[in-house]
């Protein structure tokens, strides 16, 4: 029942109700991407994606972002790229959380090149 309420109510927790009724009847199914995301497309040209977990925009691989957006580019219809080893695995959004960076984090006292003249 809470799942219920959340799908109407929320929109962060995955796609809403009214997200699932117009995928439902005008959505067409374009493809899927290595996180489990769907993707969708209508006549009138609307693009949209379905997450698969929490709703988070960096999550869109670059070959999709580029078809989410219209972009024209050589690897717009080829959606299973190889990936290499220097390529470095998807990070969700590390802001607000205790991995995001902050420069003086690890460090009570700013270093400096210089001592100021007040005290």
């Amino acid at each position: 029942m809470l799942t219920f309420f959340k799908k109407i109510f929320t929109w962060w927790n995955r796609a809403t109700l009214g997200t699932n009724i117009q995928t439902f009847f005008f959505g067409k199914y374009v493809g899927k991407d290595f996180f489990g995301n769907k993707y969708y497309h209508n006549k009138k040209g609307k693009r949209w994606v379905i997450y698969k977990d929490e709703v988070d925009a960096s999550k869109i691989p670059s070959e999709w972002y580029s078809w989410m957006h219209h972009t024209k580019n050589k690897i717009e219809n080829i959606h299973d790229l190889k990936k290499y080893d220097w390529q470095k695995p998807h990070q969700p959004n590390q802001t607000g959380t205790d991995n995001s960076h902050h420069p003086n984090k690890n460090n009570d006292k700013t270093n400096k090149k210089y001592t100021t003249w007040k005290n």
